[in-house]
């Protein structure tokens, strides 16, 4: 079992940022990758980006290309998002999630492809 805590969200200005966190504890030596994913009330949960957990390799949704930044802390066992230039349609409860071997660069952005998943973290951008 892994077992992740997300925090960081609150609510800010469009235009502003946000860096949210995800520590890792428990199984964590079986982890290949791990993602952010997001849900807006009424809407489908959406993947925002990737980073495999080994080489660093980094994934991301269209939406977010060249605003959020993942990264990965291993010796913090910890995974980031750094979202600038934050925008309404941003708002979402935002989640992180890790997956064992087995997910692909093909299914990075499934959501079934993942095992385990933090709580969520509210992120609100104001307009």
């Amino acid at each position: 079992q892994v077992q992740l805590v997300d925090s960081g969200g609150g609510l800010v200005q469009a235009g502003g940022s946000l860096r949210l966190s995800c520590v890792a504890s428990g199984r964590t030596f079986s982890t290949y990758a791990m993602g952010w994913f997001r849900q807006a009330p009424g809407k489908e949960r959406e993947f925002v980006a990737a980073i495999t957990w080994g080489a660093g390799t980094t994934y991301y949704a269209d939406s977010v290309k060249g605003r959020f930044t993942i990264a990965r802390d291993k010796a913090r066992n910890t995974v980031y998002l750094q979202m600038n230039s934050l925008k309404p349609e941003d708002t979402a409860v935002y989640y992180c999630a890790s997956a064992d071997p087995g997910i692909t660069r093909s299914t990075m952005a499934f959501a079934q492809e993942y095992d385990y998943w933090g709580q969520g973290t509210q992120v609100t951008v104001s307009s």
